[in-house]
């Protein structure tokens, strides 16, 4: 019979691996992105605020980092506060739904640039 200190061992042990089974065993312990429907790595983690904070915005949705600065790099804060205010208008906007269907094939860690729009830069 295993002594006092062994049991504990073995019992903090088993404990630390149950812990770990649970872990794996809920993938919704990641926020999922709403644009994407990735999860999203902690790493990778951008809140958005829906309506922009110079407009008024309090709500916030996290989003991929990259997500988030593609929505930035295509839409200014009065266009996302008029008409972009919410998850499903901005995936009605032609140039963010062509972006999502590109992304959504890469792995959650995938890091990229985001390129102002030609219409965004001349401003």
């Amino acid at each position: 019979m295993p002594g006092r200190i062994r049991r504990q061992l073995i019992s903090q042990q088993l404990s630390a691996l149950e812990a770990a089974r649970a872990q794996l065993a809920a993938p919704d312990a990641l926020p999922i992105c709403p644009l994407c429907e990735r999860p999203i790595p902690r790493s990778e983690q951008d809140a958005h605020h829906l309506v922009p904070k110079s407009k008024g915005g309090r709500h916030t949705e996290y989003l991929h980092r990259i997500c988030h600065k593609q929505i930035h790099a295509l839409l200014t804060e009065a266009e996302l506060a008029r008409s972009h205010h919410t998850v499903e208008a901005l995936l009605a906007h032609p140039d963010i739904a062509r972006f999502v269907a590109w992304v959504r094939g890469k792995p959650p860690e995938f890091r990229g640039r985001a390129f102002k729009s030609d219409r965004l830069r001349r401003r």
